[in-house]
């Protein structure tokens, strides 16, 4: 069983995945694998090579500032972007999770990217607004790129209506400590 997990930015779905893959579950992040595909699968290279030029891949090392300008400045190319990595991420994902009996999916977009396909079930990660604000900041400032609270409240309206039709919500609101929210989902998974 496939069980996708999203929310949106700040909601700490991350964080609660950890928790779970602590406790000894699998779990699966497409930001962490898509960014490992883009490096090393030598079809996803290609294509990408393809559509942004020769020097998306520096030595060796994929140019996030080339394509991020590329595709700012052309939806189309976004586009593009995503009908190469999404279908990558797809198939590594079947891959990965064929001899897994309960196995998680994180991915913000999971219902955009038509991932939630794979899922036997989704559920989100939820908090207010005011609680996710508060933690995206933090981490901004954390890993030195400071970002404004309007940049973030802009962020969380872009993501919205992302979250699908999920069966269960978990809310993360910072008042339940985070291995009781890692045992909710468990016992939630378990108990399908």
């Amino acid at each position: 069983m496939i069980i996708g997990v999203t929310g949106g930015i700040g909601s700490g779905k991350s964080t609660v995945l950890r928790a779970v893959a602590r406790q000894g579950y699998p779990v699966y992040d497409c930001d962490t694998e898509a960014k490992r595909l883009i490096v090393e699968d030598p079809t996803v290279r290609k294509q990408l090579a393809e559509l942004f030029g020769p020097e998306v891949y520096n030595n060796g090392v994929y140019q996030t500032q080339l394509v991020a300008a590329q595709v700012f400045a052309d939806p189309g190319k976004l586009a593009r972007l995503n009908a190469i990595v999404h279908p990558a991420v797809t198939e590594d994902i079947r891959r990965w999770a064929a001899d897994k009996d309960l196995a998680f999916i994180e991915s913000a977009i999971l219902v955009s990217s038509g991932m939630n396909s794979l899922c036997d079930v989704l559920v989100a990660v939820t908090a207010p607004e005011a609680v996710r604000v508060q933690r995206v900041l933090h981490r901004a400032a954390e890993q030195g790129k400071p970002t404004t609270e309007a940049e973030v409240r802009a962020r969380i309206r872009s993501q919205q209506a992302e979250s699908g039709h999920p069966m269960h919500e978990i809310n993360n609101d910072g008042t339940t400590p985070i291995d009781t929210l890692a045992q909710q989902l468990i016992h939630f998974a378990q108990s399908l």
